[in-house]
């Protein structure tokens, strides 16, 4: 899933949960014209206008639930952007096994491509010197 449609699933199921804790904002929620679609550019034009890069999960909430409580506010123009939503996905134990399984098979063909390239290089062979040319020094002490 890319960033952006995270961020709508992480908006919409926030909204979904405020509206079933907070009565009052289940009317609203319910009788909203507004989609999850109309929320995120909202709060994107608010992003963008502020300048700022950063926010606390507690800011982006607020600006979504103020995007539906507030139906006369100018939601804005779409926005061509992706964003980066910083949840932690639990993986379940099958989805751990096979990420594990992955990493084991890459790191075994990384160690098996560094042995290989080792392998194929060519071996540096020091010259033979041709020892029956050169006098040794027990050639000097028989003379």
């Amino acid at each position: 899933m890319k960033g952006t449609e995270h961020f709508k699933q992480v908006i919409k199921n926030y909204l979904d949960q405020r509206a079933q804790e907070d009565e009052l904002f289940r009317a609203k929620h319910e009788t909203t014209q507004r989609t999850i679609d109309d929320v995120v550019t909202f709060i994107l034009n608010e992003v963008k206008k502020s300048g700022c890069c950063g926010y606390s999960d507690e800011e982006i909430f607020s600006l979504a639930v103020h995007a539906i409580d507030e139906p006369s506010l100018e939601i804005g123009k779409p926005i061509d952007c992706n964003v980066v939503v910083n949840h932690h996905i639990e993986l379940t134990e099958e989805e751990k096994a096979q990420q594990k399984a992955i990493a084991l098979k890459r790191f075994q063909e990384e160690e098996l491509r560094k042995i290989q390239q080792r392998n194929s290089r060519p071996k540096v062979s020091k010259p033979q010197e041709n020892k029956q040319n050169q006098p040794s020094l027990f050639d000097f002490c028989a003379q």
